[in-house]
């Protein structure tokens, strides 16, 4: 998936302005990065534009553990919303990535996730 696509897509979604909406993906793959393991990061930057590869290399420590609760506070903290706002763009994110990745590593990344993370996830028309 392009960048444009994939920003596009989480601005529908997330009911948000473009500008909005780069932001938002950022700083939630940014929080991905903190939540999953440095390899399966790695793994995912692989499969997304350019663009999108920066926030989830940028932190390179162990895998962090917290819930969508902090994940969505992190969210909300970074990109300066509130925590509806924010929760709006984690699940547009992650519904993306879902789109954009192939099935294998979106079952890789929700692998490393609680459940309430997949429970986010709307429904995709591809895979």
């Amino acid at each position: 998936m392009k960048y444009d696509i994939f920003i596009n897509t989480v601005a529908v979604l997330a009911r948000v302005p473009r500008e909005q909406a780069e932001v938002l993906a950022a700083t939630t793959l940014q929080t991905l990065a903190e939540r999953i393991t440095e390899a399966e990061a790695h793994d995912l930057a692989s499969e997304l534009p350019k663009a999108l590869q920066v926030p989830l290399r940028a932190n390179r420590g162990p895998a962090e553990q917290f819930g969508i609760q902090e994940f969505v506070h992190r969210v909300a903290q970074r990109a300066g919303v509130d925590t509806a706002q924010a929760l709006d763009a984690v699940r547009a994110v992650l519904t993306t990535v879902h789109e954009a990745v192939s099935h294998g590593e979106f079952q890789d990344i929700m692998a490393q996730l609680p459940q309430e993370f997949r429970d986010l996830v709307l429904p995709v028309t591809v895979h």
